[in-house]
């Protein structure tokens, strides 16, 4: 379990492929204090298991379907990612719950800049629409953030979109200070929204 408060911009080492997965090695030092083999770690928002690691950097492997889930099917040495240690009973949750299984993907669709913030808009496949809630709760790339801004209902499905905006702090210490339209990030909605989904369905049969 994470908070979405991003501890540290890491950046990747290696990544090895493994025919229906990869070994993904990334550098991060801060990330890495107090870990142990088997520890988890959120990279970019996708819970990751540490199989190795020293001082400065570990290891863990991604398998096909997150492979396929996410932009880390993409990943190239030198990329930077956010890197979050999980929670420990006890912390004060920052962000908002955040599992560190993402739903899909979204590509950024445009940007303005204002005065030290900055409002991303993305586009929203069908299936997460009714995940995203205006106020509500999205982890971008495992970043905590409120959503600002939703379309209307009477939008199509397939040209659905949301907004976030970004303060300063983010910008400068996660990897979303660095996105431009066409862009994807990582997409995981609020845990709660999709047991109601759920719910809601198995009711309806």
């Amino acid at each position: 379990m994470f908070t979405g408060i991003i501890e540290e911009l890491g950046h990747v080492d290696r990544v090895e492929d493994r025919g229906d997965s990869i070994a993904l090695t990334v550098t991060g030092p801060v990330a890495v204090e107090g870990v142990r083999h088997g520890d988890s770690i959120a990279v970019s928002g996708v819970c990751l298991t540490i199989v190795e690691h020293d001082a400065s950097s570990f290891t863990a492997f991604v398998m096909r379907q997150t492979l396929d889930m996410s932009v880390h099917g993409g990943l190239r040495a030198g990329d930077r990612v956010n890197l979050e240690r999980a929670a420990r009973v006890g912390d004060r949750l920052g962000g908002h719950i955040v599992q560190g299984h993402v739903d899909g993907t979204a590509t950024v669709l445009a940007t303005e800049d204002g005065d030290g913030w900055r409002r991303v808009r993305f586009a929203l496949t069908p299936g997460l629409a009714p995940l995203v809630v205006d106020k509500g709760s999205v982890a971008l790339d495992g970043v905590s953030l409120t959503v600002s801004a939703v379309s209307d209902e009477a939008v199509a499905p397939d040209a659905a979109w949301f907004e976030v905006s970004l303060i300063p702090e983010t910008l400068a210490a996660t990897t979303l200070g660095a996105l431009r339209t066409g862009d994807r990030v990582n997409v995981e909605t609020d845990v709660l929204a999709r047991h109601v989904r759920r719910m809601l369905r198995l009711e309806a049969r």
